[in-house]
C-alpha cells in the first residue's frame, strides 16, 4: 500500500500548494482521501484525473471538499476531450444531505457510507470514526489485508482513538497546534495530542499533517518526539510513504 500527499495544510491552501489530499494506491487502484482547496490543481503531478478510482470524504468543511467542484467539471471536460464514459464514486456521509446531494454530477456519482459498517472500495476495507469537531466528522482506517493507515481527519483528541489505531502501520494525525496551545474548542490536536494517541495505539510511524500556518513545523516534530518512542514523520507535498 502507498501513501502519497498532495496536499497537507489546514484551513487554506499557502501559494502553490493544497489543503487535506492524499493517494492511497495499491495493485493499480488509486483511491483519493479528501479533496481540499488547491488539490485538482497538485493531485496532477502525481495521478491523471481520469485514473482516479474513488474519492472518499472524511467530512464537507472546505478545506477538505472545496475542490470536488473542480473536479467534476475536470472530469467532465476531459470526458469530452477524450470521447470517453466514466462514473467515478465519491463516498461521503448523509448526516449533511445538501453536501451529500452535490457530489453527484455528469461524471461523478455520490455514494453514502455508513459509519457503523465496514466499506469496501477497490482493494482496501475502510471502517470509520466519528471524531469531535464542529460538524460530523469520521477517522478512516484503511487497510489492505496486512497493512493499514489510520487517517484522523479533523478531531480535537479524544480516547476512543487509541483502541482504534491500535498496531496500525501508518497514522495520519492532524497537528493544527503546537503543545501547550488548546485546539480542543476548534476541534483540533497539538502536536502532543498526536504523539500521546501514536504510543498508546502502538502504531508504527506518525505522520503529523493539517499543518498550522504560523509557527517553525519541525517544533511539531520535535514535541511529538517526546512523547512517541517511533518514527515521527512531516507532511509535505509529495511525500511517499509505502509498506
Amino acid at each position: 500500500m502507498k501513501l502519497t500527499v498532495v496536499g497537507c495544510w489546514g484551513a487554506y491552501p499557502e501559494q502553490g500548494a493544497a489543503t487535506s489530499c492524499y493517494l492511497v494506491e495499491k495493485d493499480g487502484f488509486t483511491c483519493v482521501i479528501d479533496f481540499g482547496s488547491g488539490a485538482l490543481s497538485r493531485i496532477q503531478a502525481f495521478k491523471q484525473i481520469l485514473h482516479i478510482n474513488a474519492v472518499v470524504l472524511s467530512h464537507y468543511h472546505q478545506d477538505h471538499i472545496a475542490d470536488i467542484g473542480v473536479l467534476q467539471y475536470s472530469l467532465l471536460v476531459q470526458h469530452s476531450i477524450h470521447q470517453t464514459e466514466g462514473m467515478l464514486p465519491i463516498y461521503g456521509h448523509e448526516l449533511n444531505r445538501e453536501a451529500f446531494a452535490k457530489l453527484s454530477h455528469q461524471h461523478t456519482r455520490g455514494v453514502a457510507y455508513n459509519p457503523n459498517e465496514a466499506l469496501k472500495v477497490g482493494p482496501f476495507s475502510f471502517t470509520f470514526l466519528k471524531t469531535v469537531h464542529p460538524v460530523p466528522c469520521y477517522a478512516m482506517r484503511i487497510s489492505d489485508g496486512d497493512t493499514s493507515i489510520v487517517y484522523t481527519a479533523d478531531s480535537s483528541f479524544q480516547e476512543s482513538f487509541i483502541p482504534f489505531c491500535e498496531g496500525a502501520d501508518l497514522l495520519v494525525a492532524e497537528a493544527s497546534f503546537y503543545e501547550g496551545q488548546d485546539g480542543s474548542n476548534a476541534g483540533h490536536m497539538t502536536s502532543k495530542d498526536c504523539a500521546d494517541i501514536a504510543q498508546q495505539a502502538g502504531v508504527k510511524q506518525l505522520l503529523l499533517t493539517h499543518l498550522p500556518h504560523f509557527g517553525d513545523h519541525q517544533q511539531l516534530v520535535k514535541q511529538a518526539k517526546h512523547y512517541y518512542s517511533g518514527d515521527v514523520l512531516l507532511a509535505v507535498e509529495g511525500f511517499v510513504w509505502n509498506c
